[in-house]
């Protein structure tokens, strides 16, 4: 398989960017597309050129380091799907393929594709997480728990924090994130005692990095890897105005 590459390349934060195209030859339709970029920069660095920075971990579709935008759509063309587990064979022979990284205000680009997505890391430090004093690890079914809310409780922490949601998000909006990790305490016992203050300053540390809004575009839900139904924000929203009138 024969493509060719329209990859972002910028050099520094504060420098502007631009694609460049690449022509790249013999690619197996069994490889991922970040084996692909291997496979580039390989190239690139016999020929005594900059390799393409991208970041990459796990490639188990479990990390979320690997947030491409691919032809358009983060993540690429398939649905509930890494960028890591795409593959090669999901492509034409002598196609196009424009590789860029989330576009995003408070997503800031390092470098090439590699962005700063350390916005996520402060909302989770403003609140998500259990700090009340519980005692030792209690027994399994010590603390009674429906079935319906452990499931949901995990379905929501299957957030793997990647920021697909905010780069298809024409507002840039990361409620789709900030409401998967507020609902996954929520829907426990352990949350309950915070579940207030935890969402207040959640929403509030989303605001202040410079997310937009939810407008209810439903992209989010759409390219999301991990298939985090949007109906978790009108939870959050929910929490959020009790938590007000509360005066939590």
């Amino acid at each position: 398989m024969n493509l060719t590459l329209r990859v972002w390349r910028q050099s520094r934060p504060d420098t502007a960017g631009r694609l460049e195209s690449y022509s790249i030859n013999d690619i197996s339709e069994e490889m991922s597309l970040l084996e692909m970029l291997d496979l580039l920069n390989e190239q690139l660095q016999a020929k005594n050129e900059e390799p393409v920075a991208f970041d990459h971990d796990c490639r188990e579709g479990i990390c979320g380091t690997c947030s491409l935008t691919i032809d358009g759509v983060p993540h690429g063309p398939d649905e509930e799907t890494t960028t890591c587990q795409v593959h090669m064979r999901r492509f034409v022979d002598g196609a196009t393929i424009t590789i860029e990284p989330f576009r995003a205000t408070a997503f800031r680009v390092i470098k090439d594709l590699v962005i700063d997505r350390s916005a996520f890391d402060r909302i989770i430090q403003a609140g998500g997480y259990v700090s009340v004093r519980t005692g030792g690890t209690a027994d399994a079914n010590a603390v009674p728990i429906s079935k319906l809310e452990a499931d949901l409780a995990m379905d929501f922490a299957a957030c793997i924090g990647c920021g697909a949601c905010v780069a298809a998000c024409k507002n840039g909006s990361a409620s789709l994130f900030t409401a998967a990790k507020v609902a996954q305490l929520a829907h426990l016992p352990q949350g309950q005692a915070e579940r207030h203050t935890r969402v207040i300053a959640m929403v509030q540390q989303m605001d202040a990095e410079g997310f937009g809004s939810c407008t209810n575009t439903y992209e989010c839900e759409a390219v999301c890897p991990k298939a985090i139904p949007a109906r978790v924000i009108a939870e959050m929203n929910r929490d959020y105005l009790m938590a007000l009138m509360k005066g939590e």
